[in-house]
């Protein structure tokens, strides 16, 4: 170790004690949180402003209602459950907008401080690689702007399951339920579920280590259990919980870089949506950037296994792996027929097919590999100034290779207001004592707003006006309409398609009362089914109109009972989890202060 600031080597006690101008990391300690800081503020700079970010799938309302669907009781797939009942509940508290801003906030630093802590026994300098590298990349960049913000806190949550997997090992048993709690926050979506479980079972589960086979039980028993509240719902609806064959090829990884398929996802990229992909990444000087990334990762990688840790390290490279070959696997004809037939057949494995994203794991592995690397090459160069110089160009490099992630994803994430016609709508439905659940047309799920850009959008009325809604879940992809799993919504599509004079009737029959037109966004609407529509409020961006059918209550949905033990056992989790890690946190204190009174 040539200075504080450097990524440590094995000596670096020796180096300590014969010069004086050499400082341990905590000197530094200030650093990494200052750099973290730093970075998230550039990146969710436009965030400040006033507003909600629209983009994709990230949706945010003023106020999202607490439904039975946010909880799975309704005829869609439970893809945002048990999420929109946790956002539902703690938009209670903060406006929806300052949720949303806190959520991406914490997400960013959380990610970039844990990976940054994640290695043991190195110096600051290492700490600032592996929080620039994981923090700022194609994968950070890709599955913000499509709005996956909840796989994103399943990857701010990897490093910090790491960590505790390791006290876990180490005989710090308590360590568990903090790994449990932050399980529990990643495990609100089924795909942040899949990640941040996988990661911390395959170290405290794996063989050797001193935890103790109750604990294993303990650990594992719970991962199961915390994704019941979407798994529950999933395996009991009345209609099987598979996915279009059609869906691997659309949501397959593509290549966003001249480096080709397997390039652009080493380099952690390959989303499938174009829309998504930084420009940046079209620059050849920014794939040999990158290239630099990889060449330091892959030097350090040997070292990487020494300082994880035998089982640490497996754990994390054999996900790696994985998540690489799920990633290439839709895109691979020798392998995507195993992909469709897994998403047709299996229920659940629809959560495969977008397999770009299960690159959380190798991202890890690369920042941690990469930190590493660049000690190495540090320790190679002669003199502190050069050794220096490659460890400050190591921290920076990631974001000389992307610079699209500052100032939100170059302007793609800006706050936007809602019109006040919504407020309107909304009131006027809580104001009603009608029966029914609603419709949004055109009816589409995403949408084009003049007031949100024109950017591409999730729909965000049925969490804005606070009822039931029936939302088309099938998906258009590249040209491609990718069929959905919701057979009630494929049912009203298909009545709002034919238009005809009993379409009133029929949409009652399927449980819909309701029927609101954005006025301001490009699609189809029904003509006969609005002629027969009672106008409520009519302001022609958002109209609402009430059907003259009294609706029927839609049964096909699973039962009630077994989905809300699932979400009182997710709770129960969480709860002891919490409870168990507080109690630990202030147990050294509360003795330490006994032990100065007595």
């Amino acid at each position: 170790m040539r200075g504080g600031l450097l990524v440590g080597d094995p000596h670096a006690a020796r180096h300590r004690r014969s010069s004086p101008a050499t400082h341990s990391p905590r000197a530094h300690g200030w650093l990494l949180p200052a750099w973290c800081v730093l970075l998230t503020a550039v990146v969710l700079a436009p965030l400040a402003a006033p507003g909600f970010v629209l983009s994709y799938d990230m949706v945010a309302v003023p106020d999202q209602a607490l439904l039975p669907s946010s909880v799975g009781l309704g005829s869609a797939v439970p893809r945002a459950v048990p999420l929109d009942a946790a956002v539902a509940i703690l938009d209670s508290v903060v406006t929806g907008a300052v949720l949303q801003k806190l959520a991406l906030a914490g997400i960013l630093l959380a990610a970039m401080l844990g990976a940054g802590r994640a290695l043991p026994d190195v110096s600051t300098g290492a700490r600032l690689v592996t929080a620039s590298v994981y923090g700022w990349n194609a994968y950070v960049f890709e599955r913000l702007v499509i709005g996956h913000w909840p796989t994103l806190i399943a990857y701010a949550a990897l490093p910090w399951l790491l960590m505790l997997g390791r006290a876990v090992r180490r005989g710090r048993m308590h360590a568990a339920s903090a790994g449990l709690g932050i399980t529990a926050l990643a495990s609100l979506t089924p795909t942040g579920g899949l990640l941040a479980a996988a990661l911390f079972a395959a170290i405290v589960l794996a063989p050797g280590g001193r935890q103790t086979g109750r604990l294993r039980t303990v650990v594992g028993v719970s991962l199961v259990a915390l994704q019941a509240p979407w798994v529950v719902p999933s395996v009991l609806r009345p209609d099987p919980a598979v996915s279009d064959a059609a869906g691997v090829a659309a949501f397959a990884s593509q290549a966003d870089s001249p480096a080709g398929l397997v390039g652009s996802l080493l380099t952690l990229g390959g989303i499938w949506n174009e829309g998504a992909v930084p420009d940046s990444r079209d620059l050849l000087s920014a794939l040999v950037l990158a290239a630099v990334l990889l060449v330091l990762a892959a030097i350090g990688l040997g070292e990487l296994r020494r300082r994880l840790g035998r089982a640490e390290f497996a754990a994390l490279a054999g996900l790696s792996v994985l998540g690489g070959l799920l990633a290439v696997a839709g895109a691979v004809p020798g392998t995507a027929g195993l992909v469709e037939w897994l998403v047709a057949e299996v229920p659940g494995g629809g959560l495969v097919r977008d397999g770009q994203k299960f690159l959380a794991w190798y991202a890890l592995l690369v920042a941690l590999a990469a930190a590493v690397g660049t000690g190495r090459v540090a320790r190679a160069l002669p003199g502190r100034l050069p050794a220096l110089a490659a460890t400050a160009a190591a921290v920076v490099l990631p974001l000389a290779a992307l610079p699209d992630l500052a100032w939100g994803a170059a302007g793609r994430l800006t706050p936007v207001a809602y019109p006040a016609a919504w407020d309107d709508v909304r009131a006027a439905l809580q104001a009603s004592d009608g029966d029914g659940d609603l419709v949004v047309l055109p009816y589409q799920p995403f949408r084009r707003f003049p007031w949100n850009d024109d950017h591409t959008v999730l729909d965000p009325a049925p969490r804005y006006l606070g009822v039931e809604t029936v939302v088309p879940d099938a998906l258009p992809v590249g040209g491609v309409v990718v069929p959905g799993e919701d057979r009630r919504a494929e049912h009203v599509g298909a009545v709002l398609a034919a238009d005809g004079d009993n379409a009133a009737e029929e949409l009652a029959a399927a449980g819909v009362g309701w029927i609101a037109v954005e006025r301001d966004t490009p699609g189809e609407l029904p003509e006969a089914v609005l002629k027969a529509a009672d106008p409520v409020e009519v302001n022609g961006t958002l109209d609402l109109y009430r059907l003259p059918e009294s609706a029927r209550s839609w049964t096909r949905i699973p039962p009630s009972e077994p989905v809300i033990a699932a979400d009182i056992v997710f709770l129960a989790i969480l709860v002891a989890a919490s409870v168990d890690v507080v109690r630990n946190a202030f147990l050294p204190r509360r003795r330490s202060l006994r032990s100065r009174v007595s």
